[in-house]
């Protein structure tokens, strides 16, 4: 396995990325990480590397640019943004189907927190790209309107003890038209730091991308 730092152009701005490549991988799996966090998120980075120990490369990059990264009034709002990271995501899977290190390579994308629904509203807008996508999490609800596009089948995962964010993810599953699924983990908080909680997400991350990822768009 190789691992390589890279710049991605999306969007008219180039963003930092972190890219694992395992031999002959199966897929490449995009991450977009939640407000506040970046591609050196220690989840996201955990889950990564399980899933490039399956077999399949992973992508994390920042969906902001260090300037953009600065906690102050003009750039805080930049956080939550949801039409501005997705976007950006959207531009990010232009640039994977592109790149030669992963070109031609089945494409999923897995988004916690807000960045789910940056990966959503990517799924929507590049259908005959997106094959799978995973959130942990996450908050799909904030997709909005893209919800009802979204053709990739999507796994959504959620702590059994975040139950607000249960209730939000039920209301984006009924709307969602793809092949879907709810998975509550049993025990787990909203970050999913209790004992045995990530390595459950890993194993069902990993489950659903290998699934969908060798075949063409649903």
């Amino acid at each position: 396995m190789t691992e390589h730092d890279l710049e991605i152009q999306t969007s008219g701005v180039a963003l930092e990325g972190n890219l694992l490549l395992p031999k002959a991988p199966a897929g490449i799996v995009v991450f977009a990480h939640g407000s506040g966090s970046s591609r050196f998120s220690l989840r996201n980075r955990r889950v990564a590397h399980h899933l490039a120990e399956k077999g399949l490369a992973t992508l994390l990059f920042d969906l902001l640019t260090p300037e953009e990264s600065l906690i102050d009034e003009r750039t805080r709002a930049l956080r939550f943004d949801i039409a501005l990271i997705g976007a950006r995501m959207s531009g990010a899977v232009e640039w994977v189907a592109a790149a030669p290190e992963s070109r031609g390579l089945g494409i999923g994308l897995f988004g916690a927190s807000t960045g789910a629904a940056a990966a959503l509203i990517a799924a929507a807008d590049r259908p005959a790209r997106v094959r799978a996508v995973v959130s942990r999490g996450g908050r799909p609800d904030l997709a909005g309107e893209a919800l009802p596009r979204v053709r990739a089948p999507t796994l959504l995962l959620v702590g059994g003890d975040d139950t607000q964010v249960i209730r939000l993810n039920e209301q984006a599953m009924a709307r969602l038209c793809c092949p879907r699924e709810l998975l509550i983990v049993p025990g787990a908080t909203h970050l999913f730091e209790e004992p045995g909680t990530l390595e459950r997400v890993e194993a069902h991350a990993a489950r659903w991308f290998l699934d969908h990822l060798g075949g063409e768009p649903s």
